[in-house]
């Protein structure tokens, strides 16, 4: 059990670290880590690319953090793994060896672990985090909101406190991801749903 859970761990951050955002964006003749926010995510998609592509990205990577989680079910691993598999998703797509252990803040992918792990978390995740943005455009506070939601959720259902941790660290993480952008709603400069850049 502890090999399966091992190679689980380590499959789970190769699919994690797939650059979903970089790779379309190449079909575009853009490298996305030079554009716009310099992210490999779905959001800095949309602003240099549009909503298509961003759609797709955003599917996808939301689809890594699930995949992560159905594998170590699929293995028969306990809960613990199972977090850990979404764990090491997130942070594969957040650090993709493919991309110079550069890449996305995991809002996707960390959705995606939720969701699978405890659904009722990752719908307080969404419908914070939609609202957020919906009232002010700003799609940073809707991501830091929505998964602080997300863990608080965890922690409000009484979930076991191997679940209710990880969700915090992942929120945590996103926070932390995030601290460039918390500087600039700080500052007034935050860029806002919708817009474009260069």
């Amino acid at each position: 059990m502890t090999f399966l859970a091992v190679l689980a761990v380590l499959i789970s951050y190769v699919v994690g670290a797939i650059p979903a955002a970089a790779w379309v964006a190449r079909t575009r003749g853009v490298d996305i880590l030079k554009v716009g926010s310099g992210n490999s995510g779905s959001t800095n998609v949309l602003r240099t690319l549009g909503k298509g592509p961003a759609i797709v990205v955003a599917i996808f990577d939301i689809l890594k953090g699930a995949v992560a989680i159905w594998l170590a079910r699929a293995l028969g691993l306990d809960g613990p793994a199972q977090a850990a598999c979404g764990v090491a998703a997130v942070i594969g797509h957040n650090f993709s060896p493919f991309l110079r252990f550069r890449g996305g803040k995991g809002v996707a992918t960390t959705f995606g672990t939720i969701c699978a792990l405890l659904p009722v978390a990752g719908l307080g995740f969404f419908l914070m985090g939609i609202t957020t943005v919906w009232l002010t455009r700003f799609v940073s506070a809707g991501s830091i909101l929505g998964a602080l939601t997300g863990a608080f959720t965890a922690y409000l259902l009484g979930a076991p406190l191997w679940l209710s941790v990880t969700v915090s660290a992942l929120a945590a993480l996103i926070v932390w991801q995030h601290r460039e952008n918390i500087r600039k709603l700080h500052a007034g400069n935050e860029r806002r749903f919708g817009e474009k850049v260069s």
